[in-house]
């Protein structure tokens, strides 16, 4: 089923994520004409886009009611911008919400007109359109809106609906700080590899090219992470013997675990 594209957008705050969730917008479809920027800031690719048709910083009272009410400032800027905002929702309008630690709960009480809700937590990769976007809905969404939110949202890469919003701080730990786990990761292969003797700029290639090429494998591939894992894994070979400490009692899962939590802490503490 094809679902429409909304007939108005606006998107307040058009920083790294908003930006790059625009480009998708745009790559599937969605013109220009009837998408609206406020952007305090706005970048060079922002500015060319308006001689395309888009609306960029217009005064807000100026502006109907937006189908699509995107919301992708800074949160603590959501107070100041709310009252401004309230009067551009209408009956039917989708609030998108990408502020991180604000709550549906939250948002309805600084925009008492919105009645539709989601609240998203994408993550870094969208800016490539891979990225993965965790989304709840509140009580008073359609399907036909959720439809709609599903179809923004997949623009820049896949998207897992959640039936309790307590399980944001959760997906926050994992796939929204995920990406920075995995550079880290590629920064440590790429010092074991300098400590091991190889030149340093030799070493960070090679880490660069393992962890992509590793990440593209597991996206194309149908296999589990643990069949893939094995698949690679000779007995008694290099790769087992490496194994041995990664997967020791002591090794990766638990470090994991203990990342993911302190992650998940503080975004609880932010949503507090």
């Amino acid at each position: 089923m094809t679902v429409a594209l909304p007939a108005s957008l606006l998107l307040v705050g058009a920083g790294k994520m908003g930006g790059a969730m625009l480009d998708g917008w745009l790559k599937i479809g969605l013109p220009p004409a009837r998408i609206t920027v406020i952007d305090p800031y706005p970048s060079p690719a922002m500015q060319a886009l308006a001689d395309k048709g888009l609306t960029l910083n217009p005064a807000l009272a100026d502006l109907a009611p937006q189908a699509v009410l995107v919301l992708a400032v800074k949160p603590q800027m959501l107070d100041e911008a709310a009252p401004q905002l309230d009067r551009l929702i209408g009956a039917d309008s989708v609030i998108l919400s990408i502020l991180a630690g604000k709550t549906i709960t939250d948002i309805k009480e600084r925009l008492p007109a919105a009645r539709a809700i989601v609240r998203a937590m994408p993550n870094l990769p969208a800016s490539i359109g891979r990225g993965v976007t965790a989304a709840v809905g509140s009580s008073g969404l359609t399907l036909a809106q959720r439809d709609l939110a599903q179809a923004l949202l997949s623009g820049v890469g896949s998207v897992e609906w959640l039936d309790d919003e307590s399980l944001i701080d959760a997906v926050t730990a994992i796939s929204g700080s995920g990406p920075a786990y995995v550079f880290h990761l590629a920064e440590c292969l790429a010092e074991a590899g300098r400590t091991l003797g190889l030149p340093a700029d030799v070493a960070v290639r090679l880490a660069r090219a393992t962890v992509s090429g590793a990440g593209e494998l597991l996206h194309q591939s149908d296999l589990a992470a643990g069949t893939l894992r094995e698949n690679v894994t000779s007995k008694g070979g290099t790769t087992a013997a490496a194994l041995e400490v990664l997967m020791a009692a002591d090794g990766l899962q638990p470090l994991i675990l203990r990342t993911a939590q302190a992650a998940k802490r503080r975004a609880a503490e932010l949503s507090g």
